[in-house]
């Protein structure tokens, strides 16, 4: 019988497998946005994916993940888990979805069985193209990376600046 080693690395290797085959669940698990059809693939729902375009598009004209919040609720759209207040995580994670181009990136996290740690190129990391439908164009979502960057930059050097005073 394998030991417990074996059995984690024979349970990575089929994990792995099914990351480079995109058969892996993970490739398909929900997302605001799409809908899971019948045979396992993603299609648009066409409800959520204008709310995924009108989040995108107003954080891309410089409003907070406070104002999206607030302007989510006003409109009575109700969060990906149905409560009708969305939190800034929520919207922040949504905005860093290449799930949203088309793409899923499959592990980007590895565990190291004690903790999951971010994939910085420790292992292959696997880019399914055109498994699903884009939602938001490959521009927009580069732009709002770029812009997510620079807040996170400017919001520390404002925090930075702070301390001296």
């Amino acid at each position: 019988p394998m030991n417990a080693f074996e059995k984690s690395e024979a349970i990575k290797a089929s994990l792995r497998k099914g990351f480079q085959d995109g058969s892996s669940k993970m490739a398909k698990r929900r997302c605001y946005g799409y809908d899971v059809a019948s045979d396992g693939t993603l299609v648009i729902n066409p409800e959520e994916a204008k709310v995924v375009v009108w989040i995108f598009e107003q954080y891309k004209v410089g409003k907070s993940l406070g104002k999206i919040a607030a302007g989510l609720e006003q409109q009575g759209i109700l969060s990906p888990t149905g409560k009708p207040k969305w939190n800034r995580e929520t919207i922040d994670k949504l905005l860093s979805k290449e799930k949203y181009t088309g793409r899923v990136l499959l592990q980007k996290t590895i565990s190291t069985g004690a903790a999951q740690i971010k994939n910085d190129g420790l292992m292959d990391r696997y880019l399914h193209t055109e498994t699903h439908e884009a939602i938001i164009s490959d521009e927009i979502f580069d732009t709002v990376q770029q812009e997510k960057l620079y807040r996170s930059k400017s919001s520390e050097n404002t925090l930075s600046m702070k301390q001296y005073f």
